[in-house]
């Protein structure tokens, strides 16, 4: 299976405007999205795709690949579908462009869930343990069954611990995706959903046409750039 690797990256980012151009030490966020994701030596190739000349040049002028949207889109999917429409490919991997501390083991068992012909889309998510966290509404939360298949993903608290007696693992959706070809056309072809337009959570749109997510754990992913808070605690870990 030919795999590919495509980081979409919006420059107006509404809760942190021009956070992939942050600095990180000695690099933008976007490049060590970027850097990282050809460092796992898993894909037959790694692009950015982007509405920014800014990121396009930040990219392209350090030797790496980008490509220009041509439509305005609400979504990476659908900017990623857009890329991919007339390439030969098999699996797109989303790495959003927020996630600077990308790593291969968890990429690599991403993949490895295709192993499935059943398994049309994939996503990663760790564990929360974080009281904080878990009640912030810029971590979206996702509830799973026993084979790890999507039930339900929100910025709200689920599950909601009625029963304080009852033990529950709290899980932290990171917005990292795996799609065969086809499941992604096929998204960018249905409306937005309610719940997804609700929520703001693009993956929702799969469960409301009745396309479940394999969720694969993984036990560290570093730190989403969503807020100037995330940006000092990627410094830190840095």
């Amino acid at each position: 299976m030919k795999k590919i690797a495509m980081i979409p990256a919006r420059y107006a980012a509404t809760r942190f405007p021009a956070k992939l151009m942050q600095l990180l030490k000695d690099k933008t966020v976007i490049r060590h999205t970027y850097d990282n994701t050809v460092a796992t030596n898993l894909f037959d190739e790694v692009m950015v795709v982007t509405d920014s000349e800014i990121i396009f040049n930040e990219i392209t002028q350090h030797g790496g690949k980008a490509v220009m949207s041509i439509k305005q889109h609400e979504s990476g999917s659908d900017r990623i579908a857009e890329a991919i429409v007339n390439m030969h490919v098999d699996i797109v991997v989303n790495v959003q462009g927020d996630e600077p501390f990308v790593q291969k083991q968890p990429l690599e068992k991403l993949l490895n869930v295709f192993d499935d012909e059943t398994v049309q889309v994939a996503s990663l998510m760790q564990v929360l343990y974080d009281e904080k966290f878990i009640n912030d509404p810029n971590y979206v939360k996702v509830a799973v069954d026993k084979n790890m298949i999507s039930l339900f993903f929100s910025r709200s608290v689920i599950p909601y611990l009625r029963d304080k007696n009852i033990a529950v693992t709290y899980y932290e959706h990171i917005g990292v995706y795996a799609f065969r070809k086809q499941a992604l056309l096929n998204f960018t072809n249905w409306p937005i959903t309610p719940l997804e337009a609700a929520e703001k959570i693009e993956c929702l749109r799969y469960l409301e046409n009745g396309v479940p997510l394999k969720m694969v754990v993984t036990q560290y992913m570093g730190v989403e750039i969503d807020t100037p808070e995330d940006l000092k605690r990627a410094a830190a870990l840095l």
